[in-house]
Parts: structure tokens; sequence; C-alpha cells
């Protein structure tokens, strides 16, 4: 299994090596300091890395290493303290379409149908009715979910709530898929079921995928390399590279070692 350690000064090498800077993304140097009203309290340390185009990477850490801090910097939903964050080139200052950004919880909107769900992000671009009606059939074709188009949210399980999010957010064509817990409310049978769907999916558009996590094992399912994540400050502990062909399955000797490294390395024991 291959580990790869980074520290501060290995951030712009990683950069280099994987071309976020221009094609994918790049986290350079990110610090945020929070004011808690008891002081300044350092959420996040001079965290780098890249993801290239198309690749597909996880984030995970121990509790309080300030995964959610990050995906929240990276989204342009808060500012870092300092260092920077460029997605296909163009830094991040807010919330752009050249992203797409997936929650734990659905963010649907109850009033609206699927097809109305996954279609309302188009609804704000200049492309022609047509060509976004086209669009929104593609993404409901591609999550499954064409049959359930005039269903309300209410009536969908919380797995066919998540990929209508997940449609919703492919919908635009964005750069980059972000994606924070998005399997964290559903059962375990669920989360396998959807960790394999998203992955087709994955492969079939090539997007860029940053998925953040608490699960270990998923993880390793997912991702082309795994970001992992120490705490107090949060910061780059080390970079794994999961050199395991797909489909993985859990019963793998390599995969148990991947998620042993990595439980080793957040101090979750073997």
């Amino acid at each position: 299994m291959a580990g790869v350690n980074r520290d501060s000064e290995a951030g712009d090498e990683s950069a280099d090596r994987y071309g976020g800077a221009d094609t994918g993304v790049a986290v350079d140097g990110v610090g945020k300091t929070y004011d808690d009203g008891g002081g300044p309290v350092r959420a996040l340390d001079d965290v780098s890395f890249a993801v290239e185009s198309g690749e597909f990477v996880c984030v995970v850490g121990p509790s309080g290493c300030g995964k959610t801090t990050l995906f929240r910097v990276i989204a342009g939903l808060t500012g870092a303290t300092d260092g920077s964050v460029r997605v296909a080139g163009a830094p991040v200052t807010a919330p752009t379409t050249d992203m797409g950004v997936v929650f734990q919880e659905y963010h649907l909107f109850p009033w609206l149908t699927v097809e109305e769900n996954v279609g309302f992000g188009l609804e704000r671009s200049d492309r022609p009715q047509g060509e976004r009606e086209r669009r929104v059939d593609e993404m409901l074709d591609l999550v499954g979910l064409t049959e359930f188009r005039d269903s309300y949210p209410k009536s969908l399980s919380g797995g066919m709530k998540q990929r209508v999010a997940i449609a919703r957010s492919l919908a635009v064509d964005p750069e980059l898929l972000l994606m924070d817990e998005p399997f964290g409310a559903v059962d375990a049978q669920t989360r396998e079921m959807l960790q394999r769907e998203l992955l087709d999916v994955w492969a079939s558009t090539g997007k860029t995928v940053l998925f953040v996590t608490h699960d270990v094992a998923e993880a390793v399912t997912l991702a082309d390399r795994i970001v992992v994540m120490a705490a107090e400050p949060g910061r780059v502990a080390e970079i794994v590279d999961v050199d395991v062909p797909r489909p993985r399955e859990r019963g793998d000797p390599a995969f148990g070692e991947h998620v042993a490294r990595v439980r080793e390395l957040i101090g979750a024991g073997p």
C-alpha cells in the first residue's frame, strides 16, 4: 500500500504533481482562525493539497480536525484567514456554478417535484428552455429517477432524496462535485448502494469529486487518494494513495490494509 507524507513544504509539490492549479482543485496554505469570544481559535493551519481533474479524493480525520470548516472554505461559504483555494485555475471567493455542492441533509424544496428540484439551478442560467429540459431528463436518467419525476420529496426514501440532490448538483455541469457526509443520514445498506451508484455517476461523467466523510471504509471504497487530517489545529497529516483496483471488496486483504492504515493515522486504532 502506498502512503505519501505531506507537510507544509510539500503542498506546492502536490499541486505541481496533480495539476490542481489549472485543471482541478488547488488548496494552498489554507488557514482559518475563529474568535469564539474567549480568544482566537485556530481551526485550520497551512492545509495544502491538490485534486487532479477527474480524480476522486476523500477527506477524513478525527472529530475536531476541521473537515467541515475546510469544506465550507472550498465551497466559498466562508473565507479563509490565509491561503487560497482555486477551482480550474479560478480563485474561490464565493459559491459558484463551477461547483456542485451536496450536503448530508438533502435541502430539497418540498413544494417542488423531483423534476423541478433537479432543474432549479438551471432556471437561473441563460440556456434555452429546450436545452434545460433535456439536461434535466439526462440527470434523472443518470440517477435512475425518471419514473419519479412528478413525485414530491415527502414521498421519497432518504436514498432517493440524496440521488435528487446529486442530480441537481450535476445539472449545471460543474467542474467539481463537492460532497460533505452525503450518505450520513441513511442506513448502512442504502449507504453502500449509494456509494456504488456514485462511482457509476463519477465514471460516466468524469467529474472531479472531493468527498468529506468520517467513515474510513467509505473513503477506501470510493477514493483514488485519501487526505488524512490531524486535529488541533486541523492540518494534513498524510495523503494515502488507494491502489486497490475497482470494484473494491471489503473482504479483500488489501482493502483491509488501507482501512487499518488510515485508522492508524487518525488515531482510531486498527
